[in-house]
């Protein structure tokens, strides 16, 4: 497929990310926008953000208990 230029201005943290980004993933900065741009129109991202929201919901209780026990100082509830 031919490959089209686009120009874009971004704050300067904003672009350092993505080039870090893109690096860790082994990927041109136009190669990570375009992976950005096609799994944000095909709804990916929103789906992943929506199950980890779910997922969250579902399995608080479990979340809540582990930091409590982190909290409890140890030996507070022995007799």
């Amino acid at each position: 497929m031919a490959k089209t230029q686009l120009g874009a201005r971004v704050d300067q943290d904003v672009a350092e990310l993505a080039k870090k980004r893109a690096a860790d993933l082994g990927l041109s900065i136009g190669d990570y926008l375009a992976r950005l741009v096609q799994d944000d129109a095909s709804g990916l991202r929103a789906r992943a953000v929506d199950a980890a929201a779910r997922f969250l919901v579902e399995h608080q209780a479990v979340f809540d208990e582990a930091e409590h026990a982190e909290q409890t100082p140890r030996g507070a509830n022995a007799a």
